[in-house]
């Protein structure tokens, strides 16, 4: 990490929905700019999940990208030998950092793109109806709204990986 420690304190990502942890996991820091903290785990969940456009399996790697202030985590996804499958793209509030844990709260809405960018896929927004955040809390559903047709645009324009040099 840029933080100058030669052997950086793994870190434990917890992610959060619906006020329930859904998640935590143990990742290996790769940078943090005061901004954007950049991690690497292994897939956690137990098993294959298949989507249909993508199968996330045991010995994947994810380089996970999160922001202090920004409404989304982008998830660069490979295979253990290297290829790159794609990104999945979480949508969330801003992540917050306390002593070695990450923690960030989902919002349900999900951006998938292929490896080659030719597939753009937005994901969940059912779900994110059905969360009621926009009558419970408009602004960061807008916000929600928002994060997602810019990562969107982003995606099918410049391409992810122009975010995250």
């Amino acid at each position: 990490m840029s933080t100058g420690s030669p052997d950086p304190a793994p870190l434990t990502v917890a992610l959060v929905k619906a006020g329930r942890t859904k998640i935590r996991y143990p990742a290996e820091p790769v940078a943090d700019d005061g901004t954007r903290i950049t991690v690497r785990a292994p897939w956690a969940a137990p098993g294959v999940r298949d989507f249909g456009f993508v199968r996330f399996e045991p010995g994947d790697v994810f380089t996970e990208h999160f922001w202090r202030d920004r409404w989304y985590a982008v998830k660069e996804v490979r295979t253990g030998a290297g290829q790159l499958k794609g990104w999945y793209c979480d949508i969330t509030r801003p992540a917050v950092l306390r002593g070695s844990e990450l923690l960030v709260e989902d919002l349900d809405l999900d951006l998938w793109v292929s490896a080659d960018g030719s597939s753009v896929l937005r994901l969940d927004e059912d779900e994110f109806e059905e969360s009621g955040l926009a009558g419970s809390d408009p602004l960061a559903a807008e916000a929600a709204v928002r994060a997602l047709d810019e990562l969107e645009h982003l995606a099918r324009t410049e391409g992810l990986a122009a975010l995250l040099r």
